[in-house]
């Protein structure tokens, strides 16, 4: 395995969640997963928080976004949430831009942040951990998920889990999710997706899988017809020339792509009051 696929699973893969009843891994168990050294491991994870908090601090920079940072719902102490995929996992993540931009501009507040989010999973998968919100017990839940359920079973095949059933599910999250916690809930969209690339990266084509931006949008609208309140992250990564939002899969941010997100989700938490409705 070359060292740049090796970095790309650590970015991407945090085995510790997506082995669940392996919780508790030691570092040195999880270096030897991607074939690593432990102090290899932990060198790359930290490269990673360096690049996020980088990006955080570069987003500080612009009063706007220092400003809505600010003005953000979580009161001091805290706890949020994140329940997603690889687009919320990845150590470049738009929430991990967030994690660093409260340690950055709200030090004294002392939110935690945890991201539970499991490359790969679908909404069938995350209802079966929704158990670990009794535990975590979060004031704040952000939620993005529903992009891997639209998968499809070859380039125009049928998707892993239907339309019907991402509805059904993202509604038993939502329920099951406030009845263990208490805590608010906030939607996020799926990211969109760059087709041109989906449809040519090798490694879909050669396992028989396709992706449909179409698919991204039927879920968005899903959540749009939802009560809670929903975080619009597909319209900021709809790929347009210029602009390298994708990586060569055509599906996974870059960091640049995250970074879109991030001011995007900061931006509408800003909007949200503190107070329960």
């Amino acid at each position: 395995m070359t060292a740049e696929l090796t970095a790309k699973l650590v970015r991407f893969q945090r085995p510790e969640l997506s082995l669940p009843y392996l919780r508790g891994l030691e570092d040195a168990a999880i270096a030897a997963l991607f074939g690593l050294r432990v102090d290899e491991y932990l060198s790359l994870c930290a490269d990673f928080a360096i690049e996020a908090r980088a990006a955080a601090a570069d987003l500080l920079t612009e009063p706007e976004v220092a400003s809505q940072v600010d003005r953000l719902p979580f009161a001091p102490g805290a706890r949020v949430l994140a329940l997603g995929e690889s687009s919320t996992a990845d150590r470049l993540s738009w929430f991990e831009i967030l994690r660093y931009l409260l340690e950055l501009r709200r030090p004294g507040d002392a939110i935690t942040l945890t991201n539970l989010a499991v490359s790969g999973s679908t909404t069938t998968q995350a209802l079966k951990s929704i158990a670990a919100l009794s535990f975590q017990r979060p004031d704040w839940v952000l939620c993005q998920l529903g992009a891997n359920d639209a998968q499809r079973l070859g380039a125009d095949g049928p998707r892993i889990v239907s339309a019907e059933e991402t509805g059904r599910n993202l509604g038993l999250l939502h329920d099951e999710g406030v009845r263990r916690s208490g805590a608010r809930w906030i939607w996020l969209t799926p990211t969109d997706m760059d087709e041109a690339l989906t449809a040519t990266f090798e490694p879909f084509q050669r396992v028989g899988i396709g992706w449909r931006a179409k698919d991204a949008e039927e879920t968005a609208q899903l959540l749009r017809d939802r009560s809670e309140p929903v975080i619009d992250t597909l319209t900021v990564t709809r790929p347009r020339p210029g602009h390298r939002l994708f990586e060569s899969d055509g599906v996974h941010l870059t960091p640049a792509g995250q970074v879109a997100v991030a001011r995007s989700v900061v931006s509408a938490l800003s909007t949200i009051s503190r107070e329960r409705r």
